[in-house]
């Protein structure tokens, strides 16, 4: 009973630990401060893209100090602040002048915003690979918003005392790490229904849920598709443009349809459809990379002048969905040879890769020549 007890105790606190990251989420993307704390450290953040100067205003008031700006190595160096050699998704802190406004604090975040006033001389040093400015950049990642962050240390009884008053969520390292963990594992099937699609009648959608609660994984089950031997599987990311608007800037939207119609041609299997828009990154963000290319960067650059890596996409969830089902061997239609690597790193075996490219057209011409040349894909 004891036993029984305590495991409850644990899972009810895991569980509000993990709603609390979902409340922090909604109020970095409305543009409210949450409370970071490591031990005896502790800091106010915001996420630096939805600062304005009011906002700025209040923080500064309740703490009593000016932010910083935590970053990715790799926009520091898309802004010059470090060597190009060094770019990293490893976290910089940024010491700002005692004048910078939010329209600064927008810029340095946000390499599409206007630029209106010179770059002011702006210190640099590397944060603690686990300390409170890489978890605040874990957050702001997780709400789909750009890897830059306004923080404002703040003595941790002060903080505490602040949250409470103003409402303000709490959050520690621990918890932000350990929803993490949660996020890429935890998968619960939560709906499932016919759907006969248009190259493939025999069809069945099934709905996969987070533990944390967050957006939904769904998987295409076609034909009778049963283990234990190897199954036709696709792993697929949400694209919005491609997939639903027929965006000529990608293949997605063809590897999408050419993988149903190649599964139902086969005699069925599975695609596994992630909620990972942008290759991790978002809509708005890859939005916001589509006019960067416009301007003469390529995929993979648009992402890093971003602060983003080239890829942010994680495959944990897809093996545990294909685990669910029942398939723990596939043959993998892909042209990406770290989903290979990726799958089998998580226990799935893949058998085969089988080659999954379309005819290039005038407007993704250039993307898939990057695509092989800068992320080794095999056309």
């Amino acid at each position: 009973m004891l036993k029984q007890a305590a495991a409850k105790s644990g899972r009810t606190g895991s569980l509000a630990r993990l709603h609390a990251v979902n409340r922090a989420l909604g109020d970095l993307r409305r543009g409210d401060a949450v409370l970071l704390r490591d031990g005896e450290s502790a800091a106010l953040i915001q996420a630096a893209e939805t600062v304005d100067d009011e906002a700025l205003a209040r923080v500064i008031s309740w703490t009593g100090s000016r932010p910083l700006l935590a970053t990715t190595r790799r926009r520091a160096a898309a802004l010059d602040l470090a060597p190009a050699a060094t770019a990293s998704a490893a976290t910089v802190l940024l010491t700002l002048p005692a004048d910078a406004d939010a329209h600064i604090i927008n810029e340095l975040a946000d390499p599409t915003v206007v630029r209106q006033v010179p770059a002011p001389p702006i210190a640099l040093e590397d944060a603690p690979p686990h300390g409170i400015a890489a978890a605040a950049i874990e957050l702001v990642k997780l709400a789909r918003l750009l890897p830059a962050v306004a923080l404002f240390p703040i003595e941790t009884r002060l903080g505490a005392l602040l949250a409470r008053r103003e409402g303000i969520v709490e959050l520690s390292v621990e918890t932000v790490a350990e929803h993490r963990s949660v996020l890429a594992q935890g998968q619960r099937r939560v709906a499932d229904a016919r759907v006969p699609l248009a190259d493939a009648e025999n069809a069945r959608i099934v709905a996969f849920r987070p533990d944390d609660g967050g957006t939904d994984h769904l998987a295409i089950l076609i034909g009778e598709p049963k283990g234990p031997g190897p199954v036709l599987a696709r792993i697929h990311s949400e694209c919005f443009t491609g997939d639903l608007l027929g965006s000529l800037r990608c293949d997605c939207g063809e590897q999408l349809r050419g993988a149903i119609r190649a599964i139902a041609q086969a005699g069925g299997g599975v695609l596994v459809y992630l909620a990972q828009e942008g290759r991790g990154i978002g809509l708005v963000n890859k939005l916001r990379a589509y006019r960067l290319q416009d301007t003469g960067f390529d995929t993979v650059d648009a992402n890093e002048q971003l602060g983003f890596e080239a890829d942010e996409r994680v495959y944990q969830p897809a093996a545990e969905i294909l685990r669910q089902l029942g398939f723990e061997q596939i043959r993998l239609l892909t042209n990406n040879p770290e989903k290979v690597e990726a799958l089998q790193r998580y226990g799935i075996k893949v058998t085969e890769r089988v080659p999954h490219a379309f005819t290039p057209n005038d407007h993704n011409r250039a993307y898939l020549k990057t695509k092989q040349a800068r992320s080794g894909h095999l056309f």
